[in-house]
Parts: structure tokens; C-alpha cells; sequence
């Protein structure tokens, strides 16, 4: 019988295994999905910027040109 308990185990820690690599797979993923809005949402806010500084730069230059 203890041949049977030690597949038992053994197969319990294979499956433990599993699981674990399933929930990193899943963690990794999540944190990649995380990256990716973070530095769309940061180029949205550069963009944003550069917008508003070129809007500022061209009416500057039509006071000027005025």
C-alpha cells in the first residue's frame, strides 16, 4: 500500500505544480496588460502636452507676426 500513498503524493504535487505555474502564467500576464495601459495612458499625456505647447508656440508666433 505505500507504493499507492506515494503515487497518491506524487501525483498531488504534480498537480500542485500545475496549478502554481497556471497562477504565474496568469499573474505575468496581468502584469503585462498592466504595462501596456500604463504607457499608453503616459503617451496620451505626452501627446496631450506636446498639443497644448504647439497650440501655445503657434499663437505666440501670430502675436508675433502681428
Amino acid at each position: 500500500m505505500p507504493n499507492a500513498t506515494q503515487q497518491l503524493g506524487a501525483v498531488k504535487r504534480e498537480l500542485l505544480d500545475i496549478f502554481m505555474d497556471l497562477e504565474v502564467a496568469d499573474h505575468e500576464s496581468r502584469k503585462q496588460n498592466a504595462t501596456v495601459r500604463y504607457l499608453r495612458a503616459r503617451r496620451g499625456i505626452e501627446m496631450h502636452n506636446e498639443i497644448k505647447r504647439l497650440e501655445r508656440d503657434i499663437a505666440d508666433f501670430d502675436d508675433l507676426m502681428q
